[in-house]
């Protein structure tokens, strides 16, 4: 694929809005589409081209990328498109979906001539801001060369295995970030609870093995009770019971991994839209009478 590629960008929150940027500077054409149609006219301004409708925005595309909340949509919205895809285009379904749901995107598309990759994505609005998200690819080589630089406009692409393989590593990557973020919470809040300076703590531990980017980042944003939403609850929520699906499907059992899903579901009514760092809100109600510094929290 070139700059002359034509890409039909299917959804503008708060992931697509910067990841549209991203291919904006890369020189790309960009048609994109959204629900709510003022999310994607913010984007004109920065040389994208609003469509009304999903067919609109996916006719006469070499490439179309979606970005939505849940499999389902995205089943919903490929429906919509399927019949103004142009011949061969190729589908990159970026959003958090089931492996299950990937497969059958991927069958889908196949079966009309259509090419498929999913390639969900890991490093929150900051990372799709800098272009530097970690993207997992699952496809089969011909497409990913076909879209490679495509990608790596967005960040750092790698391709996994075939099609429904880049949900995996996703899930795996939600997996380790759900179940870190809560050990990173307990550790904060027994360390002061037992006496000691939690930002100090924080500061003397990194460097060492219990060093990570959910010490570093969400380590700093807990210190600070900052749960304005990069990765939200439900969003979070969403990948943990994907995890336990997945893990079913698979014969597996993951202990901690249910645990982690329980803790995080306590939050499911009171902060759904919370940063998913607010894991440290849902140990607090546990400790009655703990609370990490003495900050108001920041919930948006």
């Amino acid at each position: 694929m070139t700059f002359s590629t034509k890409i039909a960008f299917l959804g503008i929150g708060l992931m697509g809005d910067p990841m549209v940027r991203c291919l904006l500077r890369a020189g790309y054409s960009v048609t994109i589409w959204n629900r709510t149609h003022s999310k994607a006219q913010v984007l004109r301004a920065a040389g994208a081209q609003p469509a009304i409708s999903v067919a609109e925005a996916v006719d006469g595309a070499d490439v179309v990328i979606s970005m939505l909340e849940a499999g389902p949509i995205v089943a919903q919205v490929l429906q919509e498109a399927l019949p103004a895809l142009s011949a061969g285009a190729l589908w990159i379904d970026m959003s958090s979906t089931k492996q299950s749901e990937a497969q059958q995107f991927h069958a889908t598309l196949h079966a009309a001539g259509h090419g498929f990759i999913d390639a969900p994505v890991s490093g929150g609005v900051g990372g799709a801001q800098a272009g530097t998200l970690a993207i997992m690819a699952g496809a089969s080589t011909g497409d990913y060369a076909r879209v490679e630089t495509i990608l790596a406009a967005m960040g750092r692409p790698t391709l996994v295995g075939p099609p429904g393989s880049g949900q995996v590593a996703k899930l795996c990557n939600q997996l380790i970030v759900g179940a870190t973020l809560n050990i990173v919470a307990e550790a904060l809040l027994l360390a002061q609870a037992a006496g000691a300076d939690a930002s100090a703590v924080r500061a003397a531990i990194r460097g060492g093995f219990a060093e990570s980017k959910i010490l570093e980042v969400h380590g700093q944003r807990m210190l600070e009770r900052n749960f304005v939403a990069g990765g939200q609850v439900k969003s979070q929520i969403k990948d943990m019971h994907n995890i336990l699906a997945a893990a079913e499907a698979a014969h597996v059992i993951l202990p901690v991994t249910q645990l982690v899903t329980q803790r995080y579901e306590t939050l499911a009514t009171s902060h759904p839209t919370a940063d998913h760092a607010a894991a440290l809100l849902a140990l607090e109600a546990l400790n009655p009478g703990q609370r990490l510094g003495g900050g108001p929290d920041k919930l948006s």
